[in-house]
């Protein structure tokens, strides 16, 4: 299943964005923007975006900086840039919030962010919530403490002996291989993602995904993951806005569930007054790709019909806040 469009845009950044649409095929009601995680690509969500479209919501999904096609003149694959990485992901989303904007005037925005596109969707709320409807934010772990500060000391330690441009040597052992270790008799070490085999495979065949990160892109990670991880940064997000968090009760990378549960009483005690979190039981890390994707794309389609509601005569509500002016495409 692919996207039924598929264009290049031009961020203020400099990076030509590979961009993937799916229009609605049924009365629209809103737009959902797709932010991907970590050593994979947009084009991974072209079978949620068909779902989307069939209930009235176009959808918008580029490949971030360093990932799959989209090409910046500091961002080789498997960096995000050469200096300021957050701050270019987060522009990056901007432009494609510019061109919804200029192409669906009106309709509701929800960002949408699975993993590290959790902690990216985040850092975008953190800046720019009066631009959208709601946030969704998937299976992300905005850890702080001890561990956080152990893998910075690590990459500082990389970054001084080996650089910022190559790729880590021990983060993807403390994270992906370690994750794919945690799962009970697996039979590959990216069984963490699903209990679909032919999900993991189909992963696993990819040759844009499952890739080492450079030391850069990692530390430029701790630092999504940070920002979300402080409560001060909260003090501009509109705090009617709705979040939708989701979590697996067996994934590995967010402690199974528990880093979800904890940004839901985050939120809630910063006094956000909508905020719906499930963990699924049995559920791995690609909540999307699990055996039991329907009942949480079902789910996810209940709740957006409630935040992005019809008017009277059928059509979308208008967005939550006027839209930032355009940057140009």
């Amino acid at each position: 299943m692919t996207f039924d469009g598929r264009r290049t845009l031009t961020s203020p950044t400099g990076a030509a964005l590979n961009l993937y649409v799916e229009h609605a095929t049924a009365p629209a009601r809103g737009v959902v923007q797709i932010n991907h995680g970590l050593a994979e690509h947009a084009a991974r969500y072209a079978p949620f975006a068909d779902f989307l479209s069939q209930r009235g919501y176009h959808v918008y999904a580029h490949d971030h900086r360093g990932h799959g096609f989209t090409r910046a003149p500091d961002a080789p694959p498997g960096r995000f840039a050469g200096q300021d990485g957050v701050e270019a992901l987060v522009a990056d989303v901007d432009a494609v919030h510019d061109l919804i904007a200029q192409d669906h005037a009106g309709l509701p925005v929800v960002v949408f962010g699975h993993s590290m596109g959790g902690m990216i969707a985040l850092n975008y709320v953190l800046r720019h919530s009066r631009r959208i409807q709601a946030a969704a934010v998937w299976n992300s772990n905005f850890q702080a403490g001890l561990p956080a500060l152990a893998a910075r000391a690590i990459l500082a330690w990389e970054r001084f002996r080996l650089g910022s441009d190559v790729p880590s040597r021990l983060l993807p052992k403390l994270t992906f291989e370690a994750w794919g270790k945690a799962i009970p008799g697996h039979r590959t070490l990216f069984d963490w993602l699903s209990r679909d085999p032919k999900q993991v495979d189909a992963y696993i065949a990819d040759p844009l995904c499952g890739w080492n990160g450079s030391v850069s892109l990692w530390l430029d990670l701790f630092r999504l993951a940070g920002n979300g991880a402080a409560d001060a940064n909260f003090g501009d997000v509109r705090k009617d806005l709705p979040f939708h968090l989701v979590g697996g009760a067996h994934d590995p990378a967010t402690d199974g569930g528990k880093s979800v549960n904890r940004l839901a009483g985050r939120l809630r005690r910063m006094g956000f007054s909508d905020v719906a979190a499930t963990i699924y039981p049995d559920t791995r890390h690609e909540s999307l790709n699990e055996v039991n994707r329907e009942l949480v794309m079902d789910d996810f389609a209940s709740w957006l019909e409630r935040v992005c509601p019809r008017d009277e005569a059928g059509s979308a509500g208008p967005r939550a806040r006027q839209a930032g002016p355009l940057h140009g495409t």
